[in-house]
């Protein structure tokens, strides 16, 4: 007799099917479907997500396993492999991008705050580039004469809730600097890019916007200050901040507006750094601590291939491998809104860990992931995992 909810139907609850299902319905999802429907799929896809499956028929046979418990689990019946196999390279990945979309706003609404009080969103942008056999992956080439493949997933990264908030699927060949026109900039926002995001003509089209931009510079960029702070605070670690043009051949005509140029010096790393931004109020301290900032979006992609399973693909087309990067930021976003609604003080990787071996039992949520015990924290202290939610 079932007794209670299992874990994993639990955390479903923190989704909302009806968004779903009205999705699916707007693109005729479900019209020709009679029994494995694409909430189905999706539940199946999180569940593999989250209990560790390693391929295509690991996911299937352990729902089989469990086809006695399928539909209070949630996802309401197992599917044969080529069932399943045939949804993922079949069916319009756009119902399941647009629900993570709408799983993101979710997220990032239950997690709001306001850290750097900037008046606007903080947003960190980069890529991480998933390596794939170009024998098995023909359509994802990336270098051909080293017959590999492979896909950047380019990602806008909230730095305030720790949620991605937009995500670009391309073939890895392609330049974060391409990937920058499919942006959408919000008015009054920050935008921090690395050294690799340097056009200024495409920034040029942030400032016209009303939105802000931090990018750091090369040492070779030619630049004429027009004005100069001259005091700073003693330790802060900045050498110099200026106000003025850009002033070489192939910028001058590309940012016409007056920039702002830092120069920092990191103590730790012993190394210098130039910024470059059009927000030209805030201090130059503020302007640092934004770019230090950024690295927790290298740490959500460590994140993501460490412990989400997009590194192996259940499936080999362009479709199948989109669904299953969806099907992960779905999760993703899930456990941090269990984790922000339940007051969960544990880190996301050892709720995921605990999930991960809960699934099929009828735990409640507030003493699965309880409050831990000191000594395990004790214990945890040393480890290098990341941990993306502790603040």
């Amino acid at each position: 007799m079932h007794k209670g909810k299992y874990v994993f139907s639990q955390l479903l609850d923190f989704i909302d099917k009806d968004v779903f299902l009205r999705i699916a319905n707007r693109y005729e999802g479900n019209r020709y479907v009679k029994n494995f429907t694409f909430w189905n799929q999706l539940a199946v896809m999180m569940f593999g997500q989250l209990s560790n499956r390693e391929s295509l028929r690991d996911v299937v046979l352990a729902t089989q396993a469990l086809s006695d418990k399928a539909y209070h689990l949630g996802f309401g019946r197992y599917a044969s492999r080529s069932t399943l196999a045939d949804a993922n390279n079949k069916r319009d990945y756009h119902i399941f991008e647009e629900f993570a979309y709408r799983v993101v706003a979710d997220a990032r609404k239950c997690r709001a705050t306001d850290i750097f009080k900037l008046g606007g969103n903080v947003y960190a942008f980069d890529s991480t580039t998933i390596e794939l056999c170009l024998e098995t992956f023909k359509w994802a080439i990336f270098r051909k004469h080293q017959r590999k493949g492979g896909i950047k997933v380019h990602t806008l990264y909230d730095l305030e809730t720790s949620i991605p908030t937009f995500f670009h699927i391309t073939e890895a060949r392609l330049n974060d600097m391409n990937a920058m026109d499919v942006i959408p900039y919000e008015e009054d926002s920050f935008y921090i890019f690395d050294l690799g995001d340097y056009d200024f003509e495409r920034l040029f089209r942030i400032n016209v916007i009303g939105a802000y931009f931090i990018v750091r510079g090369k040492k070779n960029n030619d630049f004429k200050p027009m004005k100069w702070t001259r005091r700073f605070p003693p330790g802060s670690g900045i050498r110099s901040d200026a106000t003025g043009y850009m002033n070489s051949e192939l910028t001058r005509w590309k940012y016409t507006e007056k920039i702002r140029r830092i120069t920092y010096w990191d103590e730790e790393q012993q190394r210098k750094f130039i910024f470059f931004t059009n927000a030209l109020d805030i201090s130059p301290i503020m302007v640092a601590e934004l770019y230090h900032n950024r690295w927790q979006i290298e740490l959500f992609f460590k994140w993501l291939k460490q412990h989400l399973r997009i590194k192996k693909f259940w499936g080999t087309s362009e479709n199948a491998v989109r669904i299953q990067v969806y099907s992960a930021i779905t999760a993703y976003c899930m456990m941090a809104i269990v984790q922000k609604k339940m007051g969960i003080e544990r880190p996301i990787y050892e709720m995921l860990q605990l999930a991960s071996v809960s699934l099929t039992e009828t735990t409640p949520h507030n003493k699965l992931f309880g409050k831990p015990n000191y000594n395990i924290v004790n214990d945890l202290d040393g480890s290098t995992e990341p941990t993306l939610f502790d603040c």
